[in-house]
């Protein structure tokens, strides 16, 4: 029996009775009482209707006396799904031996025998409870097939889980190879100045290219649980739109694209997180560069229309294919591979773009006519009016020189012995001679041997965390305290709050950014004619905030 009829057909009691007069008096005792009914000629079109859709049938033991007409419908019935116990209800003459009857309550299974004659108040009641049991049967169905629906999303979850746990693998590794190929030739033979750059500056890209990727997992996590928020301000979306290509620009220029800006001359003031909107706009462009053609074209144009300002990002690359564009902006989505086998990235750059439009009230549509095509990405945002327009903060942070202005008492501190090494190698670089501490313990006795300005701490150590080294270098401070700044692996909103809680003035996500550490050193170093070892305030757009 079909499950796909409409409501209607499924509410039926389908009707096959002697004569056509017992048909016509049956429906329209059934009508006056908003029962719909369909009344049917012959076994085999009362099979026909049944297929569509009912909700009882009602029979009469004459009817089901030719040969085959029983049969059949004892077969229809059978072929109803799993959930359907069709109720039946049949007249019957009343004779104790009647075959007919004992055959249909052997093979129909749900089937009510009304002896006849029988009153109008009795066929409707049995009517009804027949209609009542068929109603719990179409609950069960629903919820049936909430259920399926359920089990399907999750085997589908799982498979996308283990084909994104894949493209993790994948993409971790590639970076990861010229990184150990690199280190393998200077342990060789690092002598060539030349080579000895190259391969640096390589594994520098790589190591970017990596951070970038855990970079994303982040702000994915970030995004499944909602905890993504913003810090508007009125801004100019000509500002942001440039700044989103200059942080496009490296991954632009690698693709050999050409990136054309088609702005007006008058501002484009939105209610927007300069930051965040700036991202959009950049993973956006990305996202055009990997997939254009190489030495193909980008386009940025930005119009208003009305309330709101269209902006449009386009390129003439390899299109989106019609199957993944209803999906493009679920998170771990990715188009099919290049000609060239190369698909890289996690797909969650383009469902931080949905989420950050409409967190801004705005939207974000995908079009592309198909694979070679190119795509055109338009994000639509709420015009802000009557509002003075704050600046867009540059994209590119330069980092102090490293001149000699004196000496600053720096204390390292992490468990992880590279990372503490190569961070002691970077103050050293500076100019500076730090002490090196592995845990909370040595930690505090070289503060206490030492008296450092400045502590670079990590957060997860065994035994005494950094949060308790934090609290209790201050407390044991008998003078003016040091500057706590964390270079630690926990990055997320509560790990910042717990930070500034214990003292934290600052808070670098691993890998850290070295020109930031770098800048806060310098800003931290006492200039000509300062008492040495007396530390100065430190740059206030490093200070430690809600990411």
């Amino acid at each position: 029996m079909s499950t796909t009829g409409s409501e209607g057909t499924e509410q039926r009691v389908l009707l096959l009775l002697a004569t056509a007069r017992d048909n016509a008096l049956t429906r329209d005792l059934l009508h006056r009482h908003n029962i719909q009914s369909h009344t049917c000629a012959s076994a085999p079109a009362l099979i026909a209707e049944l297929s569509r859709g009912c909700a009882a049938v009602l029979v009469c033991e004459e009817t089901m006396t030719p040969p085959g007409a029983l049969g059949q419908l004892a077969q229809a019935v059978e072929n109803q799904p799993n959930w359907s116990d069709l109720p039946v209800l049949m007249f019957t003459g009343g004779a104790p031996d009647s075959t007919v009857v004992g055959d249909a309550v052997a093979m129909l299974h749900n089937v009510t025998l009304l002896e006849r004659p029988l009153r109008a108040a009795a066929l409707l009641s049995a009517v009804r409870s027949a209609l009542r049991a068929r109603g719990r049967q179409y609950e069960i169905r629903g919820h049936l097939a909430v259920t399926e629906r359920a089990r399907a999303a999750e085997v589908e979850a799982m498979q996308r889980k283990d084909e994104f746990l894949a493209m993790l693998a994948h993409e971790l590794r590639n970076p990861l190879a010229p990184i150990n190929n690199a280190l393998h030739l200077l342990a060789m033979d690092d002598s060539d100045p030349a080579r000895r750059t190259q391969l640096r500056e390589m594994m520098s890209r790589q190591v970017h290219h990596m951070v970038r990727l855990v970079d994303d997992l982040l702000e994915a996590s970030r995004l499944s649980r909602g905890m993504i928020t913003l810090h508007t301000g009125t801004i100019d979306l000509r500002d942001a739109l440039a700044a989103a290509a200059e942080l496009a620009r490296p991954q632009i220029e690698a693709g050999s694209c050409r990136l054309a800006l088609d702005l007006p001359d008058h501002p484009l003031p939105v209610e927007a997180d300069p930051v965040r909107i700036a991202q959009v706009f950049g993973n956006l462009l990305n996202n055009a560069a990997k997939y254009g053609c190489n030495g193909g074209h980008v386009e940025v144009a930005a119009r208003t229309r009305g309330d709101a300002v269209i902006v449009t990002v386009s390129d003439d690359g390899q299109g989106i294919a019609e199957d993944v564009l209803p999906r493009v902006f679920e998170l771990f989505t990715q188009g099919e591979q290049g000609y060239d086998g190369a698909r890289e990235g996690l797909g969650i750059g383009l469902a931080l773009v949905r989420s950050l439009v409409e967190l801004h009230g705005g939207t974000v549509d995908a079009h592309s006519d198909g694979p070679g095509t190119g795509a055109r990405f338009t994000v639509t945002l709420p015009l802000a009016r009557d509002q003075p327009v704050q600046a867009v903060p540059p994209t590119r942070r330069t980092a102090a020189s490293a001149d000699a202005r004196g000496d600053l008492r720096v204390l390292v501190v992490d468990d992880n012995l590279d990372a503490a090494a190569s961070l002691g190698l970077l103050v050293e670089s500076l100019g500076l001679r730090p002490r090196i501490a592995h845990d909370g313990r040595q930690a505090l006795a070289e503060a206490r041997a030492f008296h450092p300005q400045l502590v670079l701490l990590d957060i997860g150590m065994p035994g005494m965390d950094g949060y308790e080294v934090a609290r209790r270098l201050l407390a044991d401070s008998d003078g003016t305290p040091p500057v706590l700044a964390a270079v630690t692996g926990w990055n997320q909103p509560r790990d910042r709050r717990r930070a500034r809680e214990a003292g934290f003035s600052h808070h670098f996500a691993k890998p850290a950014d070295v020109e930031a550490i770098a800048d806060l050193i310098q800003s931290l170093r006492p200039a000509p004619g300062h008492v040495a070892g007396q530390a100065q305030p430190a740059d206030p757009r490093l200070a430690l905030a809600p990411r």
